[in-house]
């Protein structure tokens, strides 16, 4: 069985069409979350996961968005929110609104969280991947951290597809990973993508600048 694992879109539609294009053949897709936020393109990226049916749990600021409270937010973080609020139709709202913090899938074998198992807003860094984090799945999903990381124990696989539309690991390129269950294995993928012209429509949307500039730079 071939999963497509996706997370932290961001709004960054450009970013999203080019991994769905560069994705192999796959059972099912999954996302781990933030759908929105950052990026000027809030709705369309809704609207893609939304339509494709991809189960997909909340990230933070998916509930932000929905809720109007992010505190601890930056500047960028709350300029992102607030777009997204502005623009989202009321249905798009109300699907991100509905997405659960944690998705069981596959017979129980693939647990979907954003930030951690027992706390959906946690970081949870690679130097903290051990097999304490799987409970009965075989494979446990993670965003949040915006890095792309896995690691295979005994007891299961936990990993980490990276971001899509705002990497975080020195990586500009859009991040996403393809997970085997019964191989046992993981293919971390990336793909280019135009961040000039994401950057271009970031600042024409009048969100700050260095949303885009760190698009470029990979953090």
């Amino acid at each position: 069985m071939q999963i497509g694992v996706i997370s932290d879109v961001h709004g960054n539609i450009v970013a999203l069409d080019a991994v769905l294009s560069d994705m192999p053949e796959v059972d099912e897709l999954v996302c781990a979350g933030d759908v929105v936020g950052y990026n000027p393109w809030p709705g369309e990226c809704v609207d893609r996961i939304r339509e494709a049916e991809v189960p997909t749990v909340e990230g933070n600021h998916d509930r932000a968005v929905v809720t109007g409270r992010y505190p601890g937010f930056n500047d960028m973080a709350a300029a992102g929110v607030e777009y997204a609020r502005e623009h989202l139709t009321d249905e798009q709202i109300e699907w991100l609104s509905e997405l659960p913090t944690e998705r069981t899938l596959f017979d129980g074998r693939v647990k979907v969280v954003h930030g951690h198992p027992d706390d959906p807003d946690h970081y949870t860094r690679p130097s903290e991947y051990s097999p304490d984090l799987l409970g009965d799945e075989d494979v446990l999903i993670m965003g949040h951290t915006h890095v792309q990381h896995h690691e295979i124990y005994d007891e299961g696989i936990v990993l980490n597809p990276g971001s899509v539309g705002q990497p975080r690991d020195r990586d500009h390129r859009a991040a996403y990973s393809v997970v085997d269950p019964d191989a046992r294995a993981v293919e971390e993928r990336r793909v280019e993508y135009d961040t000039d012209a994401v950057v271009k429509e970031v600042v024409d949307a009048g969100l700050p600048q260095q949303i885009g500039f760190r698009l470029t730079q990979g953090r």
